[in-house]
């Protein structure tokens, strides 16, 4: 039997990335099952989205504390993304005038079901346009430059993210928040509640407890 298509979530990366930034979304979205169990996690039988990360050039990315990533695809072969992910860091400031980015963000988010971002992320959102008279929030150092960016934008300093048609999220860890936001609309509460079990993210127990 052919396996049922999958969500496609892409993860931007670029040098200087935070780690967390990426890898939080990467893992709750990696690790969701529609099958309750730690077996489940064994195949992707039951996993409802199918997660890369994508970078301008096929070589290895340089993150925080001198992480590398070979990233999965470039610009050139990436599929079609359905759940976009654009994460911060310090590596975000220096992207705000490289048209290649923010060509292809403003391109890929107006092809995708969701954007999302997490952290500085935002500001990339900003400078492609997506965030345009939208309500929207980042790392709290980085909330002035946000609204300097887009004067239209209602910047939000509380919360650890904000949904407004597309999703940002605060600082760093508030990316796994976002990822259950998502998982818990997609697929319901008990999905996202069990990820969260199995990955012990108490975080999310605690805010629908």
């Amino acid at each position: 039997m052919p396996q049922p298509l999958r969500t496609r979530v892409g993860i931007l990366i670029f040098d200087d990335v935070d780690v967390l930034d990426f890898s939080g979304p990467f893992e709750v979205f990696s690790r969701t099952r529609l099958v309750a169990g730690v077996d489940s996690r064994r195949t992707e039988a039951s996993a409802p989205y199918e997660v890369f990360t994508v970078a301008v050039e096929a070589r290895p990315i340089v993150a925080s504390g001198r992480l590398e990533i070979t990233p999965t695809h470039t610009f050139e072969d990436c599929p079609p993304i359905d759940i976009l992910v654009v994460p911060g860091g310090f590596g975000t400031r220096p992207l705000l005038d490289d048209e290649r980015i923010t060509s292809w963000i403003a391109a890929t988010s107006k092809a995708a079901t969701r954007t999302t971002s997490v952290c500085s992320g935002a500001l990339l959102l900003a400078r492609a346009g997506v965030l345009h008279e939208k309500r929207a929030t980042t790392h709290w150092g980085a909330l002035e430059t946000l609204g300097s960016l887009d004067a239209t934008i209602e910047v939000i300093d509380e919360g650890r993210f904000v949904d407004d048609q597309v999703v940002t999220s605060a600082g760093i860890s508030a990316g796994i928040d976002m990822a259950f936001h998502i998982v818990e609309q997609q697929h319901g509460v008990e999905v996202a509640r069990e990820t969260a079990r199995y990955l012990d993210y108490r975080g999310y127990e605690r805010r629908e407890s």
